[in-house]
């Protein structure tokens, strides 16, 4: 009886992503199981192709039709069976094809890619693993000939264990001399892959973690589930600077004396520093890192230590998430509530979901944490789907920052047309006279953000996308920041009309341009995408801002939520008005978030913290909620909201989005789609469905094609997943996709 194996191929569209067989062969019978990465012909042209084993088995008879496989990745490369049940969720939930779920869950260094040998089709690294040199003292120096000082030093500095050549030549033992020892006998070198400890320079210092009584009570009632048989599920929510790191820490050793490891999981990279900090300290070099600001071979390397099973804390972003990590008993995920948890490429996956399949897999308990929890994770814990457990006060019983708005209707009134208020320079003037630190929010990079004609009106607009080009001083250029469309040098002459162009709106350079004039002494420090590009640039910053190098941090939303800086007193708010009458049905929950956590930022230590808030909208009803902190009373409004207009937590949100080179295709694409749903769905009256659209989305064009979308509100269970796949099914036999790409999103607000 052949071996056949069923495999899913890479590059396939999600119209031709099936299972195809393949026979095989006996050299190759015990290198294949589910999950393997294995090299098939495809195609009539049998071009060598990476696939990945869904299926393996037998068939009574030889079928003359299929392909034999043509070779498989190492043993080591293999998906396990728990990142196998990942990839199969991620196909099913998402709508995203087999291949693109096993390249979300193993990183680029640990993918392979077709190769030839000999002129033999074989499967290769993407990534070479890079090995080292290891020397081991394996016999005593010889008497005679005397030995020189260099062979004494590398001998007595083997004997506590063996070191890597690079280790030795820093210690200025030459390569020749190690060599010479190795012909004599004394040492042996072997060829070792390299590890990497990213964070030796962080000296292991564990102290005790003492806990407030509110604290103790949350640990206590969270410790109970740690330790409790089967799933757990929990949301930590506690305001801004009540100490949920704290909490962490004590959960984690006491997974860790379980015998049982940690996931832990931030929304931003900018965060991972000051988390890694925390958690080196106390529990040494058994902690790996993964996020997309390391390179290709440091992610390799820290995923390798994972697999291998050194590692027992896993702390990262997004991706995190499908950490190989073994025997997980508590996840956390801290500050649940931002998107960047949610992927925006495929597979379009939310982490809140992936974390609760992987909760459920290892029965472990998973943590929410946040002081502005989503609305659906807050109505869970209320309605007793999941623990709430709070903390209400300050760690240390440090009050909330004292909060007051700026109106900027007013400052224009009284002729300041500056970005900053003037009752926002005397605060930093007077935080600069007390050796005090301010940060600023705006969440808008570049310099001015539109550039528009004062007698036609035309405004100027990246030729790809249907948005207008921003005004970069620095660089002296514009740019698109969603398809990097530039313009150089900035142009001053209206395209349409020849009438002279005004660039208006304003972001984080034009505030750094400003706060340089007003206060030529302060030393201000800028935190956006334009700025932290460079490698460890984040963690940089960060450190130079708390050792008091600089006195004003001004940053977008990377600088809003999980950092502690001691003499922070000061936070400013700017621009806020344009995301408060933003689309999508999260804007007032985004905005809430945003400001009740950069207020927290100040008065996290001894000194009282102080926040200024610049809006046109003073008497906001979300600002006004944010500035109190008042969470409570934030949601019971959003939450009313949401039932009445009918978004989640109340039912489920799909956005399909079509996008094609033609305007007039993409839209009769999006209404033919649309109607192969209600055919279906006319057949289950019992399976709720409401179809908006078709209508362009927001951005109508990105990168030269148009957008169209339908908004469905529905029951994400089995069965709407069945006639969402046949429909799609539909889709591709009427030919549709060559028109107009489809993609499905369950975590979108509205857009794509």
């Amino acid at each position: 009886m052949p071996d056949i194996a069923k495999v899913a191929v890479n590059d396939a569209t999600i119209h031709f992503d099936k299972l195809y067989s393949y026979t095989v062969s006996p050299e190759l019978a015990g290198s294949v199981w589910p999950g393997s990465l294995v090299l098939v012909p495809f195609g009539r042209s049998n071009k060598p192709r990476m696939a990945v084993v869904i299926e393996t088995g037998t068939q009574p008879e030889a079928d003359p039709r299929l392909k034999p496989l043509l070779a498989a990745a190492p043993e080591e490369a293999r998906l396990t069976p728990d990142l196998m049940e990942l990839v199969r969720f991620l196909k099913d939930r998402t709508f995203c094809t087999w291949y693109e779920a096993v390249k979300a869950v193993i990183p680029y260094g640990a993918q392979y890619c077709p190769g030839t040998e000999n002129g033999h089709p074989v499967v290769k690294n993407r990534l070479a693993r890079p090995v080292e040199t290891v020397y081991t003292l394996v016999a005593p120096l010889p008497e005679k000939p005397r030995p020189g000082a260099k062979q004494r030093q590398a001998a007595q500095l083997l004997q506590d264990g063996p070191r890597t050549r690079s280790e030795l030549e820093e210690l200025g033992i030459s390569r020749a001399t190690l060599e010479g020892l190795c012909k004599k006998g004394v040492l042996r070198s072997e060829e070792r892959y390299k590890s990497l400890d990213l964070f030796a320079a962080i000296p292991f210092d564990p102290q005790p973690v003492q806990l407030s009584a509110e604290q103790q009570s949350a640990y206590d009632t969270l410790e109970r589930q740690l330790v409790a048989d089967g799933p757990q599920a929990a949301l930590l929510f506690g305001v801004t600077g009540s100490g949920k790191t704290a909490v962490f820490l004590k959960l984690i050793e006491k997974t860790l004396l379980l015998g049982r490891r940690a996931l832990v999981l931030v929304p931003e990279i900018s965060l991972t520093p000051q988390m890694i900090r925390r958690l080196k300290a106390m529990f040494g070099s058994r902690l790996a890192v993964q996020h997309s600001a390391l390179n290709n071979t440091e992610r390799l390397l820290q995923w390798r230590m994972i697999q291998q099973g050194n590692a027992d804390i896993v702390v990262g972003t997004r991706s995190a998430i499908f950490a190989p990590l073994q025997n997980i008993g508590l996840i956390i995920l801290d500050e649940e509530q931002e998107h960047t948890y949610q992927s925006e490429s495929a597979p379009r996956y939310s982490a809140h979901e992936v974390a609760k399949k992987r909760a459920g897999m290892e029965n472990a308990l998973l943590l929410f944490a946040s002081a502005t929890p989503r609305t659906e994770t807050y109505q869970a814990a209320q309605s007793g789907r999941i623990q709430l457990v709070t903390l209400t006060q300050r760690y240390g019983g440090r009050p909330l920052p004292r909060v007051d708005f700026v109106d900027m209707r007013a400052e224009l009134a009284s002729g300041n047309s500056r970005e900053i208020s003037a009752r926002l320079v005397r605060e930093l003037a007077a935080n600069l006279h007390n050796g005090e630190q301010s940060i600023l929010l705006l969440n808008r990079r570049g310099y001015r953000t539109v550039g528009m004609c004062g007698i036609c009106g035309h405004v100027l607009k990246c030729p790809n996308c249907s948005v207008p080009l921003v005004y970069h001083k620095a660089q002296q250029m514009l740019l698109c920041h969603h398809c990097g469309h530039r313009v150089s040098p900035v142009p001053t002459v209206c395209p349409e009309c020849g009438g002279k162009l005004v660039y208006s709106g304003f972001g984080t350079q034009k505030v750094e341009e400003e706060l340089r004039e007003l206060l030529p002494q302060a030393r201000v420090l800028r935190m956006d995408q334009d700025s932290t590009g460079q490698k460890h640039a984040h963690e940089t910053m960060l450190a130079q801002f708390a050792r008091g190098e600089y006195d004003i941090l001004l940053g977008t939303q990377m600088v809003a939520k999980g950092l502690d800086f001691e003499k922070v007193t000061l936070v400013g708010v700017l621009g806020i008005d344009s995301l408060l009458f933003g689309q999508g049905f999260r804007s007032y929950e985004n905005v809430f978030s945003l400001v009740t956590q950069v207020v927290g930022r100040c008065g996290r230590a001894e000194l009282p913290g102080r926040a200024l808030i610049q809006t046109a909208v003073v008497e906001h009803p979300v600002l006004k909620l944010a500035a109190a902190q008042d969470y409570p009373a934030f949601f019971a409004q959003e939450i009313a909201f949401r039932r009445f207009s009918l978004y989640p937590p109340f039912c489920s949100f799909c956005v399909a989005g079509f996008t094609g080179p033609s305007e007039p295709d993409v839209y009769a694409a999006a209404l033919r789609f649309s109607r192969l749903l209600a055919e279906r769905f006319a057949k289950h009256p019992d399976q709720p469905l409401r179809v908006l659209g078709p209508t362009p989305m927001n951005i109508a064009m990105l990168g030269g094609k148009y957008r169209y979308k339908l908004t469905l509100k529905c029951r994400n269970d089995a069965t709407f997943r069945a006639l969402v796949r046949s429909a799609l099914e539909a889709y591709a036999e009427e030919k549709l996709p060559a028109k107009a790409g489809i993609a499905l999103d369950f975590n979108s607000d509205g857009d794509l």
